[in-house]
């Protein structure tokens, strides 16, 4: 049983109003073993109190968006949340103390904000991840053997481009894969970031990975890690073109964590796709 019917797992939408949330509302609703339990979106917002079918411009679903999500918890095994730091922080305490399955997308985290989350992943499921899709996070796991190989003779580049409405840059994606060629190197991503070059820069630090954000268009997400080294460049990258491969990846993220232990998981935990010999870090 599918769609917005009682049966399967409930699966709630956080920030239903926005591009991405109709997206994972379609995606929950498509998805065998899973049904829509409730939506939400911020205080204020004129969705409230409407039927989310309406409101998206089609015929009912007898989902009624609401602005608070606790009541939605309570009858909801996961949320997905691709929404803002502020309220995925926020929504991760009510979702350790309903037990649920807390999917995130939300990028732009900082480190006071994943310290809160890992304090909620000690009483729930959090599958948290900078990007869904299984080509992205097999783009990870090659990164983080590519750095290795390669060695530090090797200078990384990390090149994104995404559409002209996004707001935080570098993309999560972009800094997942930072975190995975750091770890092939064994270093500490934080210690060689190089990014924002502008005006006399100097010479390129040895040993940096360097990070560029394109905006503009409607791109959805395109991503290059660029290995130039002394005769030639590798160079691997991922191009998406819809953004249902995101909102899948967070529906099966959620089926997935049923029944888990809590903690702090990843897309490399969902896919199976953990290298037996080091970790990827997530964003």
């Amino acid at each position: 049983m599918t769609g917005t019917d009682a049966g399967g797992i409930g699966i709630a939408v956080l920030g239903v109003a926005g591009r991405m949330g109709q997206m994972l509302a379609r995606a929950v609703i498509e998805a065998p073993g899973a049904h829509l339990s409730g939506a939400t979106v911020r205080p204020g917002h004129p969705w409230v109190g409407q039927d989310l079918g309406v409101a998206m411009g089609g015929p009912p679903l007898g989902v009624v968006v609401a602005d608070d999500p606790l009541e939605i918890f309570a009858r909801s095994q996961a949320a997905l949340d691709f929404t803002t730091p502020a309220a995925t922080v926020a929504h991760s305490v009510l979702a350790a103390q309903a037990r649920l399955v807390h999917v995130i997308g939300t990028t732009g985290l900082e480190r006071s904000d994943l310290e809160k989350l890992a304090a909620a992943g000690r009483h729930a499921v959090i599958v948290r991840s900078g990007n869904m899709s299984v080509g992205v996070n097999l783009l990870a796991v090659m990164t983080r053997r590519v750095a290795a190989v390669l060695g530090p003779d090797y200078d990384i580049e990390i090149v994104e481009m995404h559409h002209r409405r996004k707001v935080d840059a570098p993309s999560g994606t972009a800094l997942m894969l930072g975190e995975a060629a750091a770890a092939g190197r064994g270093v500490n991503l934080a210690d060689v970031t190089e990014s924002g070059r502008d005006g006399i820069t100097g010479p390129r630090a040895d040993g940096a990975i360097g990070f560029a954000s394109l905006r503009g268009g409607d791109v959805v997400g395109e991503h290059e890690v660029v290995f130039a080294g002394p005769g030639e460049r590798v160079v691997i990258g991922h191009i998406a073109t819809d953004r249902m491969l995101f909102a899948r990846g967070a529906v099966r993220a959620a089926l997935w964590g049923q029944d888990r232990a809590p903690g702090q998981y990843s897309m490399i935990d969902v896919l199976g796709l953990h290298d037996p010999d080091a970790e990827v870090p997530e964003r």
